[in-house]
């Protein structure tokens, strides 16, 4: 398992505004030598956890509990093949491609290394936006990538430091419980009756997802 490539996006003009925010750092490309990777603060004010990488919407994107995003080169080959079209490293907005690694299979609180330093910890799924299907410029783009069910992973900083392409990727801790990813993506998109299980996850889920599977709990009585 390793990181295949370490990609950051700089502030691009979008061509149709969506929400109100008229540029993305969205498109996000491979860069060599080794980059800092640190806790960038709660959400709405912090942005990317990874130096040089910009993040124009902090309103929805960054903060500490999606300061970096990974995806899995394996599920960007699998998208080839489906679109017909290459997609490089970064192709997804995602700062992490991996190699080796079942992103979407990852259990919330799973603990990665990466490198001698740094330590990042699974907290949910990707959602899609507008911004991702104007960005691909795939018709109908939200609603496949839903279907498809591999989001891939926000993770938070548990340890900063340096990391680079190459580097190797360790499972450092696996949590007692069976909430993935790609099970936490469902319960957030389309299967809200799997809301109450992202609970077992406990402190380590993303906090807006665990507050939405309280207030389901709650509303079932």
């Amino acid at each position: 398992m390793k990181l295949l490539s370490l990609n950051v996006g700089r502030p691009k003009a979008v061509d149709v505004v969506v929400e109100s925010k008229r540029f993305t750092g969205i498109d996000k490309r491979p860069v060599d030598g080794p980059v800092r990777v640190f806790a960038p603060g709660p959400k709405g004010v912090g942005a990317s956890g990874v130096a040089g990488d910009a993040v124009c919407n902090t309103e929805h994107h960054g903060g500490d509990d999606q300061a970096v995003y990974a995806f899995a080169r394996e599920d960007l080959d699998g998208w080839e093949r489906e679109l017909e079209r290459a997609l490089p490293n970064g192709a997804f907005g995602e700062n992490l491609t991996t190699e080796g690694v079942d992103v979407s299979g990852a259990l919330i609180g799973e603990r990665w290394r990466i490198g001698s330093e740094v330590i990042l910890e699974i907290t949910s799924g990707r959602v899609p936006c507008l911004t991702f299907q104007q960005h691909l410029g795939e018709p109908g783009w939200v609603k496949r990538f839903t279907q498809q069910g591999a989001p891939g992973a926000y993770l938070r900083v548990i340890r900063a430091g340096e990391i680079r392409a190459g580097d190797p990727i360790e499972i450092v801790h696996r949590p007692d419980h069976d909430i993935t990813v790609a099970l936490s993506f469902r319960a957030t998109m389309n299967q809200r009756s799997l809301l109450p299980r992202l609970l077992e996850a406990g402190e380590a889920l993303h906090p807006e997802l665990r507050e939405i599977a309280r207030k389901y709990v709650a509303a079932q009585g």
